[in-house]
């Protein structure tokens, strides 16, 4: 069965980068959008960024131009670089894995993604 393990998480202060791993074991990724979503305390879990098999990627606006995503199918890994962090960026980081290969009608939704990490925690001061 399917394991994901997020990494890389941290307190940092504001202008700080991180960058977040996803491993996954048990099972593969390559085929399959991988997303990676956070939830900030009192908040609802969030969409953050998300990759496709081919590397087409898309970012929600709050992280456009500041965060990557990537992957390394080699090593069934997903990558989440943070650049100029805020305390805003403070959250459980998740990865997830895509319902389907090869498949994808919405990269934002969480009941689009089946398989999810127990997350990382960012925590960035200001």
């Amino acid at each position: 069965q399917l394991q994901l393990v997020e990494s890389g998480g941290g307190l940092l202060q504001t202008g700080d980068s991180l960058r977040l791993s996803c491993a996954a074991s048990g099972g593969t990724v390559t085929r399959y959008v991988m997303g990676w979503f956070r939830q900030a305390p009192g908040k609802e879990r969030e969409f953050v960024t998300a990759i496709t098999w081919g590397g087409g990627r898309t970012y929600s606006d709050s992280v456009k131009g500041r965060f990557t995503i990537s992957r390394d199918n080699a090593k069934n890994t997903v990558y989440l670089q943070m650049n100029s962090l805020k305390p805003d960026d403070t959250a459980v980081y998740y990865c997830a894995r895509y319902s389907r290969p090869l498949y994808i009608t919405s990269y934002s939704s969480e009941n689009d993604y089946d398989t999810w990490g127990q997350g990382t925690q960012v925590t960035v001061s200001s």
